[in-house]
């Protein structure tokens, strides 16, 4: 469409298989007739990509991801952003933020900033940063240097872990902003409460996930021929409670017959390893690692019970809604959560899944043994919860509301 601007989307690192949310949102847009053009902030470092990747037609550029690396580069952006009439509000926000952040990242933040406006393509622009900490710190930057307009789509732990101060100023200056859940919607308008800040699910493509055909074996852990498969899936990373997970295993009476599949990559593997093993699960717990969207499907579709022991981590990362958790369910699969941020605005327990407190592996232990061992249960509950996400989180209710919201926006600037 002729009328829309050319949608500048600033990311962290890009493609991330754990961002599959991202990517989806990308294709949505492309689809919904806007063009993209992606700009990330460090390259990407998983060894695999989704399908959903290859089909973005978005062309992808890299800012330096370290100044010093691409020396004439910065050079020359920052000669160029010196005739800029914008140069002397960006350099003064710049110099505000530097005094409460002396850090040579915020000074990163600057100059990929100016990179980013000396290479911006000519004609109409607006521009969109996917997460509130750095991609919208850079994004901000380089909207006071052009004197164009900025949104943001804030997430999980850029809503939690930024400083308070810095996240209020961003809303300020933003035209507007988008969250994925209610009680992140909440956190950033107690903090910015002029601010306009939209709440939209981010949903599934229920063409990829299609429903499942046929229903699962009922298993009941009474057999040893025939466990129960637990999955959880999620990088492993300290919020994603992994550990609590292997404890409540652990608590589990010896008779019970059940088998643990974690999908996902991070850099808590290894110490997960050693704590199934000194617990004495891992002979009972296979680490497949990071997968593809496809290989993820099916294991969603070979599980009989989905859980994910999510908490609060000591300096406030925490998740908003998993998008594992309704991309299990979209199988069908009975699943189980912490009563923790976005989890019960999906998870209503009792009727879609089962919550828990956080950090409480007792209580884990028990509803695992309660739902291991009743396979009614957990096809009730995973049906509920398929029936919620058709219903009520297909992604393209998502992404007619941002499409919106971009279009009424450029037509008010």
């Amino acid at each position: 469409m002729s009328a829309d601007p050319l949608l500048v989307v600033v990311l962290k690192g890009y493609p991330r298989l754990s961002e599959t949310f991202i990517a989806q949102e990308l294709l949505g847009l492309e689809r919904q007739g806007f063009s993209l053009r992606i700009l990330s902030l460090r390259h990407p470092t998983d060894t695999r990509r989704h399908p959903v990747h290859d089909e973005i037609k978005a062309p992808v550029s890299y800012l330096p991801e370290y100044l010093y690396q691409e020396p004439w580069r910065v050079t020359r952006s920052f000669w160029h952003c010196l005739r800029r009439p914008g140069i002397g509000r960006a350099a003064r926000l710049f110099l505000r933020d530097l005094a409460r952040d002396p850090t040579t990242n915020r000074i990163r933040r600057f100059g990929q900033a100016m990179v980013m406006v000396a290479e911006m393509p000519p004609g109409p622009v607006w521009l969109h940063a996917h997460f509130a900490h750095t991609p919208a710190s850079v994004t901000r930057y380089a909207a006071c240097l052009l004197a164009l307009p900025f949104t943001i789509s804030a997430h999980a732990k850029d809503i939690w872990t930024s400083p308070d101060w810095e996240l209020a100023e961003k809303l300020q200056d933003a035209d507007w902003a988008v969250t994925c859940t209610a009680v992140g919607r909440k956190r950033l308008l107690d903090l910015a409460p002029a601010a306009t800040v939209h709440l939209s699910y981010h949903g599934l493509d229920l063409d990829r996930f299609p429903a499942p055909v046929g229903s699962r074996p009922a298993r009941d852990g009474a057999q040893a021929e025939g466990p129960v498969r637990l999955l959880t899936v999620g990088r492993a990373v300290p919020k994603k409670g992994f550990d609590v997970l292997l404890e409540a295993l652990a608590r589990l009476p010896a008779t019970l017959n059940w088998r643990l599949v974690h999908i996902g990559g991070g850099g808590e593997l290894a110490r997960l390893r050693a704590l199934a093993e000194s617990l004495g699960l891992s002979g009972r717990v296979e680490w497949r690692g990071a997968q593809s969207q496809s290989e993820v499907l099916q294991a969603y579709r070979d599980a009989d019970l989905f859980v994910l022991a999510s908490r609060t981590t000591s300096d406030g990362d925490r998740d908003g809604l998993p998008n594992v958790i309704v991309e299990a369910a979209s199988q069908g699969l009975a699943c189980i959560g912490t009563e923790l941020s976005g989890i019960p605005e999906f998870v209503r327990d009792g009727d879609t899944g089962v919550l828990v407190p956080p950090e409480d592996d007792e209580s884990l232990a028990i509803t695992l043994q309660r739902l291991i061992s009743n396979p009614h249960l957990r096809e009730t509950l995973g049906a509920s919860a398929l029936a919620r996400v058709r219903n009520e989180f297909d992604h393209n209710c998502g992404i007619a509301e941002l499409s919106a919201l971009f279009r009424e926006s450029w037509r008010a600037r």
